[in-house]
């Protein structure tokens, strides 16, 4: 794959480790306000008064600036500076956050939701850019697979603290602890992250490496390949607390098991780092991870586990499964992403477009599996939908992998240098 030849990597100020470290904070920090969503979902419910397709909506809508703004954002960043822009994200999660802990009712709590997409998506598509502009070459294997996890690791902070705090209060100061959050994590990525600003491309120079980016085949099918995943890990998570209610334990339970669940994603992300830095094929890796989705989500919705003895163990075991091997998935296609842009393009541009494509999945995703739930007369026919995309996923990977094997970039080069290549 070629790399970007873009002003960013000109301005980089050298390998600083608490600088990308701090960068994938902000991931966490930004990915958590979707998290803190599904625990609240009952309290919510009951408050405002809407219903189970609402919930999806609320859970996918925060997708909905990535799913259109994504190469905008990577075109903000560019022109702007990709700090400047990530820190504005983090003011409008926070003000996002603080509109929704006032909201009266279910309309202003979407509108707060919109606004705090509008932040995760100047957070998470600029981060990549930004992690590769301050890591070591070296580094660089080990710095994205830490990027993969920044779901995962806000799954587990946003399920398990929004349970906890949800049991002694309501979930509008929740939300206010969220934007109290958001708003500390300017002070670390102020001190501890180089202004990435000098040396800025125009205005033309920067709509000139954005389209030289979207005129390439591969960034649509990272981006399409990497939205099978979240179309079906959005929506299994999204939903877990309340597929959990059916064993009849506690929402603090329920709450607590799926951010376990979540947090066992970040095991698959490192561990796919580490396969990339010893040489593992990423399509090898992106076809395993999408089998073994599809056999573990039969398995947790399938089988009748509600009816058998300690059916929550298996059931548990199986939702583990499909959340440890999904880690692989957005580690590798981040790694694979970076390394993406063409001569004259833009590595913010190329995580851009994928993050337009993949938040498709990610918004849509909780909605069709709620629709094939209400459909079935509960969860037990989901597998169907999850299975589908996991197949798609396979195709477009092994697509992905023949059309750079095509343009000259063999599989051996990208296990040379860890990942260049699917």
């Amino acid at each position: 794959m070629a790399t970007s030849d873009s002003t960013t990597t000109q301005v980089a100020a050298g390998p600083n480790a608490a600088a990308w470290l701090s960068v994938v904070g902000v991931g966490v920090v930004a990915a958590t306000h979707i998290w803190k969503l599904p625990s609240a979902l009952q309290q919510l419910q009951a408050e405002l008064h809407f219903d189970l397709l609402f919930s999806g909506v609320l859970l996918g809508v925060m997708q909905v600036a990535s799913m259109l703004g994504g190469l905008l954002a990577a075109w903000c960043g560019e022109r702007y500076g990709l700090r400047r822009l990530l820190m504005l994200g983090l003011l409008l999660l926070g003000v996002g956050s603080l509109l929704g802990a006032a909201s009266p009712d279910a309309l202003v709590l979407l509108c707060s939701r919109l606004l705090e997409g509008i932040g995760f998506v100047l957070c998470t598509v600029l981060a990549p850019a930004l992690i590769r502009l301050n890591c070591a070459p070296t580094e660089l294997n080990r710095a994205m697979g830490a990027w993969g996890s920044f779901q995962g690791l806000a799954t587990l902070a946003g399920l398990s603290l929004s349970s906890l705090m949800l049991e002694w209060t309501s979930w509008r100061w929740l939300w206010v602890a969220m934007a109290l959050l958001s708003l500390a994590m300017l002070l670390p990525l102020a001190r501890l992250v180089p202004d990435d600003r000098r040396a800025r491309h125009t205005e033309s120079g920067v709509r000139g490496q954005i389209v030289a980016t979207a005129r390439q085949p591969a960034p649509w099918l990272t981006g399409l390949g990497f939205a099978c995943y979240t179309v079906q890990w959005m929506a299994v998570m999204g939903f877990l607390p309340a597929i959990y209610g059916a064993f009849g334990i506690s929402a603090l339970t329920a709450g607590l098991f799926s951010a376990g669940v979540g947090g066992v994603n970040i095991i698959g992300a490192v561990v796919a780092g580490r396969m990339l830095q010893s040489g593992r094929s990423p399509s090898v890796l992106l076809v395993f991870a999408f089998l073994l989705m599809a056999v573990s989500s039969i398995g947790f919705f399938a089988l009748p586990w509600v009816q058998i003895g300690g059916g929550m163990v298996g059931a548990l075991a199986c939702a583990a499964v499909f959340s440890l091997v999904g880690g692989m998935a957005p580690a590798v296609f981040s790694r694979i992403g970076v390394d993406l842009a063409p001569s004259g393009g833009s590595v913010s541009a190329v995580i851009g477009l994928m993050q337009q494509l993949f938040n498709v999945g990610n918004f849509i995703g909780p909605f069709i599996l709620a629709w094939v739930a209400v459909l079935a007369g509960g969860w037990q026919a989901s597998w169907v939908m999850t299975c589908a995309f996991s197949a798609m996923g396979i195709w477009l990977v092994l697509l992905l992998r023949r059309r750079l094997a095509s343009g000259s970039r063999v599989e051996s080069q990208g296990q040379a240098s860890g990942a260049g290549a699917c």
